[in-house]
């Protein structure tokens, strides 16, 4: 299984990391993909950091599982490029791995992909044209594609992909080295 997260200037950067990282706790590899013109991308709190590929120059079709964090501006920059929008369409279609939190979620509507889904996305970013089920959950898997809803729900959302990917035995590794296990998350 081999993911990429693109990640555009302004970009939420938990939503970023965070994935990035507990993906690659489980051992499942991730390639960082910079939509600028460079491998630097600035997140929305302005940490600068570099990216490993600049996605001109990538094949999406070597990846299983494709991934937008969110951000005000991230998703404005992600929305803009046409090519990395048909990606995603052919990605889904043809029943592969799809997912995106926060404001990002709001493309794959704008594209059409969330109608008939259950799926969640930071709550202003939703719209009723959309003409899917909005969840008002942490994070959402329905079928090939997994939602979350915003920064607070990024530990979930890459929790889900990991479920998606991985067995029981490692999602619980990981959580045991983040100190996030279940019983902690029951205890409300």
């Amino acid at each position: 299984m081999k993911c990429a997260i693109f990640l555009a200037d302004g970009f939420e950067t938990c939503e970023g990391l965070i994935t990035i990282d507990m993906l690659r706790r489980a051992s499942i590899p991730i390639d960082m993909i910079s939509m600028n013109n460079t491998l630097e991308v600035t997140t929305s709190h302005g940490v600068r950091l570099f990216a490993e590929k600049l996605f001109s120059e990538i094949d999406p079709a070597e990846y299983d599982v494709l991934i937008m964090p969110g951000g005000k501006l991230g998703t404005i920059n992600l929305e803009s490029s046409e090519a990395l929008k048909a990606v995603f369409r052919s990605h889904f279609e043809r029943g592969a791995l799809t997912c995106a939190i926060c404001a990002a979620p709001s493309i794959l509507g704008h594209m059409g992909i969330l109608e008939g889904k259950k799926y969640t996305c930071f709550p202003s970013f939703n719209e009723d044209g959309f003409n899917g089920e909005y969840q008002m959950e942490l994070a959402v898997t329905d079928g090939n594609l997994i939602t979350g809803r915003g920064m607070g729900a990024t530990i979930e959302f890459a929790r889900q992909i990991i479920m998606a990917l991985a067995d029981e035995a490692t999602l619980a590794k990981v959580e045991a080295g983040m100190q996030y296990e279940h019983s902690f998350r029951n205890n409300k």
